[in-house]
């Protein structure tokens, strides 16, 4: 049994403009890591075909899978990518229609078994976790799998569930991701401009499953509960990495890093015991941090932590995610600014219930906060996420799967136009990064983030080719 795994791109940045985030933030595909390393324990032959880090054509691309004659090939797309995907799987079965193709991830963990009913290319959905059912599915020599639970597939013409699967109780089981089935990895692999201090550098992910139940996150996959890997197995994930390629920096692309305490204490503590010289940034949510903690991330070599912050309008903020005073955050950023780590902070624009006034309000308290660096993403109704159900209610919403990024605006709230929006958001960028404090904290990452520079330059004619197409 031989299973390839195939990470689809989605050519779907922004309508008309080229895509630089490839040249700049690539992030190895975790989850089909996870799934392809279980498979590799258990004797099964894998592959994988990350598009974002080697693009191709859809005709090359499905070329190349079927000349590795898989048995099976698995896509793992988000709402976004599943076009792309699906436009792959139909070329492959084109060339050769006993190859079994399986999806996952985000998309179709949220649509479930209706989406076979409209893509007959999809033989089956992996519905949550995807390592033990796409085992057994493999084991089964993918027939006669309608007793594996976990799985959506075809029952008289029409999609059907098998029954949820129960969740990895010990993710310490799981072997790390298989990092040596990227080609080039890690140098083709790189965190965001300016948010490392060295290179190579790279991903993990060392916990499943979120508590909180913020309206635009999507937790088809993990669900609600938290799982987490324990401290010991998190060292030696980061040694790994170290020891066998040279990586110098991770970020902990957890949404709740720190939301057990006693893991993040001993984390630090064995690192450091460990003397493993690997800086990393993390994301963690306000509620979490204080003095203690910024301490102990510090120490550990924590070089910058990320905040969801979202809007800067507390009645906004109400509506969508458990609130934190507004006055709070700015003392909180400012205590891990002053342990010496970079902040960075996350907002959205076009939330259900904004307005102009709104968002102004959000543009204004961003520029007051002690923030390094910021994300602006264009608020997007997932179909996972909790404020789908009401979403057409609350404005208009063109649901068009290949636009759904975070770089389009697809929804727009009502009262407002998309030109709004556009000019609002674009607005907020310049504003931020147009400043002297911001610029000067630039000319410091020579000697910070040396590697991040040299990439800059290196790649400046896109930047300034897309620079052009902005207007900030």
């Amino acid at each position: 049994m031989k299973v390839l795994f195939v990470h689809p791109h989605g050519s779907n940045f922004m309508p008309g403009v080229q895509d630089i985030t490839t040249i700049f933030n690539i992030m190895p595909p975790l989850g089909i890591m996870s799934i392809a390393a279980w498979l590799e324990r258990h004797g099964i032959e894998v592959g994988i075909i990350d598009c974002y880090a080697t693009p191709m054509g859809i005709d090359d691309l499905a070329d190349e899978v079927v000349r590795r004659r898989p048995d099976a090939v698995g896509f793992s797309t988000t709402t976004s990518a599943f076009g792309e995907g699906y436009r792959i799987a139909c070329a492959v079965k084109e060339r050769d229609a006993r190859i079994v193709t399986v999806f996952g991830g985000a998309h179709p963990c949220t649509m479930g078994a209706p989406l076979l009913d409209d893509f007959p290319a999809i033989d089956y959905l992996v519905i949550g976790e995807g390592e033990q059912t796409m085992l057994e599915l493999a084991r089964a020599g993918f027939t006669g799998v309608d007793a594996i639970p976990g799985i959506a597939m075809r029952c008289d013409g029409k999609g059907a569930f098998t029954g949820q699967r129960e969740l990895i109780a010990n993710l310490d089981d799981l072997p790390f991701p298989a990092y040596h089935l990227l080609p080039g990895f890690p140098k083709r692999y790189t965190l965001p401009l300016f948010s490392f201090p060295t290179a190579p550098n790279t991903s993990i992910i060392s916990s499943r499953g979120c508590p909180y139940a913020c309206s635009y996150c999507d937790r088809s996959v993990f669900s609600r509960g938290f799982r987490f890997n324990s401290p010991e197995y998190i060292v030696e994930h980061v040694a790994m990495l170290n020891r066998n390629y040279g990586v110098r920096h991770v970020f902990f692309y957890d949404d709740l890093f720190t939301f057990d305490r006693k893991r993040v204490a001993e984390f630090c503590d064995l690192k450091a015991k460990k003397g493993l010289k690997v800086t990393y940034n993390c994301i963690a949510r306000l509620e979490h941090v204080d003095e203690e903690l910024l301490t102990l991330l510090k120490r550990s070599g924590c070089w910058q932590v990320n905040f969801g912050i979202e809007s800067g309008d507390p009645e906004v903020l109400k509506k969508h995610r458990t609130f934190y005073g507004l006055d709070e955050v700015g003392r909180k950023l400012e205590m891990v600014r002053k342990a010496g780590m970079r902040v960075k902070g996350l907002f959205m624009v076009g939330l259900p219930g904004e307005d102009e006034a709104a968002i102004r309000r959000t543009i204004d308290y961003a520029l007051s906060l002690p923030l390094e660096e910021i994300n602006v993403t264009k608020f997007t109704p997932f179909p996972g996420a909790p404020i789908y159900q009401t979403i057409r209610e609350q404005g208009e919403f063109d649901e068009n799967w290949e636009l759904m990024n975070c770089m389009n605006f697809v929804f727009i709230p009502t009262g407002m136009t998309r030109d709004q929006l556009e000019g609002l958001y674009n607005e907020f960028i310049r504003r931020f990064y147009h400043r002297t404090r911001i610029h000067w904290g630039y000319t410091k990452m020579i000697w910070k983030s040396p590697h991040s520079i040299l990439a800059f330059l290196r790649n400046l004619p896109q930047i300034l080719a897309f620079e052009r197409k902005q207007k900030w």
